[in-house]
């Protein structure tokens, strides 16, 4: 098969081979790849309709089109696969390789709390715990992800559960899902009084997707209006059957408000953990786990919360977190008491790493420093690329022209900036889900843990970004130095409120669209002739009202004669007037128009601009 050839240079054309390559692979890689000139690859695409540099990262289906357009299949490694193939070159198992059976101990069961907003979630881990974190909420609404362990007795054994402390909005459906992930068992809270509310199903999907068995909490048994029994009916219809129905799914009844049935529920979970999972870990390997939330401390530097899922965690491990790694320096449990190791099952509060991962990151113990931070560092270099790759908008040559020349495309420019990665990837998600048609895009230009700095502000400058600082403030001379750039910065501490005043600023940033509201129809009557004005109509407003300096269109025998004319001149008698409303007689004169006749219809409308909805 013939070679592509282009400026006549020819090109290496494939046979359909397969070649691999990682999201937000560049030309250059592609080159590489089939032994090509990245020049030509760009020539390429330039002849496909696509401006694109040689080390940029492209889209999945730019790279897809180009193995097209020479012959090649080209597969996309996922982030999780292309992460084993890293660790595997390290010779790191990462995964559900336990070792031997008679390695593996019983674990307790890790517990994530899921259900629809305000049913009482919260305050159910807070009963749990015997803590007020309610009080310390912003407008009573979850921020971050914690973890927390308890200890129940079950048939005169004492039992520990870890539960995971997952946010409740929607807008944290990322990390709920995540939360699911890491999970055992999930809590379905559902208020009595309130039934089955769209987030309940939502978390529940979550919960089936993790494949995880259910415990139901009925909530707010002591309201009034409270109905156990019709939630038992509801959620029948979800594939929950309560085991007093013939189900196996255990439904308990609580008031976490009053404490009732907590040790019940307690109980429940260990129950379930019991008769449906085997929940044994090796505690003798290098620690394996997921980051479930991480922040910057301004005492102590970059915290993660992690939860150690197999192996023993020891402080002066190496560890890498997503792309931040460092030697364990201290680890503190939920209660903030200094602990030497944490075995499966474990959730400790780790100082140490270089700088703050992501919620949901998963973690390893390695043997070297070096080996920790080469890690880090290609898992850091793949996330930008995909994150480049992401944010690129495909503009073809055929339209780029036209698109430029009426500024048709407009991009609002965001830096997020918050206390917790939980919080800052929920945002960063929601504000990218926010649809307001094809006229404008938001692109998230930079997102970070902790306080706004005046580098954030150069870079705003520099792009005219706003910045969002989500429950951090401005520090140093950011503050004045935002003010003398004229930057806008927006604090918010509930997740709902950002988000509905990004999308009112999206809103303003659309060209502003218009519908016609009709003002009122005149019937002609007579016809005056003026050889100074023309044909001047004498009429009867049959319906609303006529203005002045208002659009019209004639009408005759039910079809339009003209669009677009103007209502020059009114009278009523001989007086200039403003307007003449519906019942009343007068004079209307259409400018340079006069083809009209007796019968004819004038009606009157204006352009209105249509509030977005």
């Amino acid at each position: 098969m013939q070679a592509p050839s282009v400026g006549g240079v020819m090109l290496p054309r494939g046979g359909g081979e397969t070649i691999r390559l990682s999201r937000g692979a560049s030309l250059t890689d592609f080159a590489e790849k089939i032994g090509a000139n990245p020049a030509s690859l760009v020539a390429v695409m330039m002849n496909l309709g696509e401006m694109v540099t040689a080390t940029q990262s492209v889209s999945d289906e730019t790279l897809t089109l180009l193995g097209d357009e020479m012959n090649y299949q080209v597969q996309i490694v996922s982030p999780e696969e292309e992460d084993r193939e890293l660790l595997e070159s390290f010779s790191i198992e990462f995964g559900e390789n336990e070792g031997g059976e008679e390695m593996l101990v019983s674990r307790p069961p890790v517990v994530t709390v899921m259900g629809h907003v305000d049913h009482g979630k919260t305050r159910l881990l807070d009963a749990i715990r015997k803590t007020n974190v309610v009080a310390g909420e912003a407008g009573g609404i979850t921020q971050h992800i914690g973890a927390y362990q308890v200890a129940t007795e079950v048939n005169g054994e004492e039992r520990a559960i870890t539960f995971i402390d997952t946010p409740g909005h929607e807008a944290f459906t990322a990390m709920r899902a995540r939360g699911a992930k890491s999970t055992d068992i999930a809590i379905l809270v559902v208020a009595a009084n309130d039934g089955v509310m769209p987030q309940t199903i939502e978390a529940l999907n979550h919960a089936k997707a993790a494949d995880v068995p259910i415990v139901v909490a009925v909530n707010k048994i002591d309201v009034e209006g409270a109905d156990p029994t019709k939630v038992r009916g509801q959620l029948t219809e979800f594939g929950l059957v309560a085991e007093e129905y013939g189900g196996d799914t255990m439904f308990v009844d609580i008031s976490a408000k009053q404490g009732l049935h907590i040790d019940s529920l307690l109980e429940a979970v260990v129950l379930t953990a019991d008769a449906s999972l085997d929940l044994r870990a090796n505690a003798e390997q290098d620690a394996q786990g997921i980051a479930i939330e991480a922040h910057l401390d301004r005492g102590r530097g970059a915290v993660a919360t992690v939860l150690v899922q197999r192996g023993t965690l020891r402080v002066g491990d190496t560890m890498v977190a997503g792309d931040a790694y460092g030697r364990v320096r201290a680890m503190l449990d939920d209660k903030g008491q200094n602990v030497e190791e944490a075995g499966p099952s474990t959730p400790v509060l780790v100082l140490g790493l270089t700088n703050v991962p992501g919620a949901g990151d998963n973690f390893l113990v390695v043997d070297e420093d070096r080996t920790a931070r080469q890690i880090a560092e290609k898992r850091a270099a793949r996330e930008r690329n995909a994150a480049f790759a992401k944010r690129t908008r495909r503009v073809s040559l055929e339209d780029l022209d036209k698109v430029l020349k009426a500024g048709l495309v407009q991009d609002l420019n965001i830096i997020i900036k918050g206390d917790a990665s939980g919080s800052v990837e929920a945002l960063e998600s929601s504000l990218l889900q926010l649809d307001v048609g094809e006229e404008v895009d938001i692109r998230i230009l930079h997102r970070g843990v902790g306080a706004v700095t005046e580098s954030d502000i150069n870079l705003a400058t520099g792009s005219d970004a706003i910045v969002i600082g989500f429950n951090v403030r401005a520090e140093g001379r950011a503050t004045q130095m935002a003010e003398r750039e004229g930057v806008d910065v927006r604090y918010y501490s509930v997740i709902y409120q950002a988000i509905e005043e990004i999308e009112a600023a999206l809103k303003g940033m659309l060209k502003p669209e218009y519908e016609e509201v009709e003002l009122g129809t005149a019937e002609i009557r007579e016809i005056f002739r003026s050889s100074k004005l023309g044909n001047i109509a004498g009429v009867l407003i049959r319906s609303g009202e006529v203005k002045r300096n208002t659009k019209a269109r004639l009408i005759r025998d039910g079809k339009v004669i003209a669009e677009e004319l103007n209502i020059v001149g009114l009278r009523r008698f001989k007086d200039d007037v403003t307007e003449i409303r519906e019942g009343f007689e007068g004079g209307i004169n259409l400018g340079n128009f006069n083809d009209i006749k007796i019968d004819d219809v004038i009606a009157t409308y204006e352009m209105r601009e249509k509030p977005r909805g």
